[in-house]
């Protein structure tokens, strides 16, 4: 009678996380970990047994051949899932693993969750961007309680399939550690407060980092620039990035993947920039906001502005240089209005934006599916799995 219900966390590559999706289903784990029996497929990591205290990890080994290795990476793991213990519900993190939702289903009660329209991209190739699409077509004529991140990627979702999404977006952990001798050794004699800081899991044209350093050429800025992240997806745009360092006093640091220490060479910044041309809801600014002692000039995408008004953050118009360079040039002179938006977008985040209010809401849903029957309301004509998968 007191048996915890289980949840399997299905579509995770790194556990611990390393960012996106991954950190979003380790905070929510994290959150529920007392109320629910969760596991986790993730990639083989001697960190994931114990991690968190109540989670259990199930690691499957990564494969090489890049895409191809995280397919057969999703269908090994789906082959675990139906063959091993049942679980209560099934919690799919990642569109790009639709294709094992009707499958899964035949064993449990499903939540999936979209984190983005992945082939709007430029890291993939046109039969990626297909292979997207495709799972796109799955995930919302599954018999799964579907969930976005994104309220705009949920109103397209409904517009365009006639299919109900749920609107629950990303949370972040409010954590007070730093790690301020780490950052000294990065910053190598930066002073506080005198660097620009721009920060992504993966550098790639899509994250706005040419548009920034061409702002930061229009204003002839001779001040030192911290560049965060990973840069081996895009060679050809890297050297596109390095052309446009020239005569700017740019350090380049890859990726971070230690939460205190990005915290700290956040908060350390002059301003936080996020120029990203498209986005979920990125976990990145909802950090960056969450230090609260830095200004942010972002890009005025739907996926931003659903989150801070200019009251909070400063926009510039997406894609658009020359607008950028006009923002930087205001943010600096008007040094305390952008701390009095900085705090206000960090007050937004502790009260509407942080891991456990999230995961409340997902309980919430957890729930609903898990006592009462399907309704049917909620789901398409695709309620037998495998007729859904004919279908399409």
């Amino acid at each position: 009678m007191n048996r915890k219900k289980t949840i399997a966390f299905f579509g995770i590559k790194y556990y611990p996380s390393q960012g996106g999706s991954s950190r979003l289903a380790e905070s929510i784990a994290r959150e529920l970990q007392d109320k629910y029996d969760i596991t986790i497929y993730c990639y083989s990591d001697p960190k994931s047994q114990s991690h968190l205290k109540l989670v259990r990890a199930i690691n499957i080994p990564r494969l090489p051949f890049g895409s191809v290795g995280v397919f057969f990476y999703y269908f090994i793991c789906s082959i675990h899932l139906m063959f091993s213990k049942k679980y209560d519900l099934i919690h799919v993190h990642k569109t790009d693993s639709s294709l094992f939702i009707p499958l899964l289903a035949l064993r449990s009660k499903i939540v999936a969750t979209s984190q983005e329209a992945p082939y709007v991209r430029d890291k993939w190739s046109q039969l990626g961007k297909t292979y997207f699409r495709l799972m796109e077509k799955i995930f919302m004529k599954s018999p799964a309680e579907l969930t976005s991140v994104s309220k705009p990627l949920a109103e397209y979702y409904e517009k365009q399939y006639h299919r109900s999404v749920h609107f629950i977006p990303n949370g972040v952990d409010i954590i007070t550690e730093r790690a301020d001798d780490s950052v000294q050794e990065i910053l190598q004699g930066i002073k506080r407060k005198e660097y620009f800081f721009f920060a992504a899991r993966r550098i790639m044209s899509t994250k706005g980092l040419h548009t920034f350093l061409k702002a930061m050429q229009k204003i002839n800025h001779q001040g030192p620039i911290i560049i965060a992240g990973q840069d081996s997806h895009a060679i050809s745009y890297m050297k596109e990035i390095r052309n446009l360092t020239n005569g700017l006093m740019v350090t380049f640091i890859g990726y971070i993947s230690d939460r205190p220490t990005l915290l700290t060479l956040i908060e350390n910044a002059k301003f936080f920039v996020f120029p990203s041309e498209t986005e979920g809801l990125s976990l990145m600014l909802l950090e960056a906001a969450s230090a609260g002692m830095t200004p942010i000039i972002c890009s005025d995408i739907p996926e931003n502005l659903q989150v801070f008004t200019d009251e909070e953050v400063i926009y510039f118009r997406n894609k658009d240089a020359a607008d950028l360079a006009e923002k930087i040039t205001w943010a600096e002179i008007n040094s305390e209005e952008t701390l009095l938006r900085a705090d206000r977008a960090r007050a937004k985040v502790l009260e509407n934006y942080s891991s456990r209010s999230i995961a409340k809401q997902y309980d919430q849903l957890y729930t609903q599916i898990l006592y009462r029957s399907v309704d049917q309301s909620l789901s398409t004509s695709f309620t037998n799995p495998e007729k859904s998968l004919n279908e399409l």
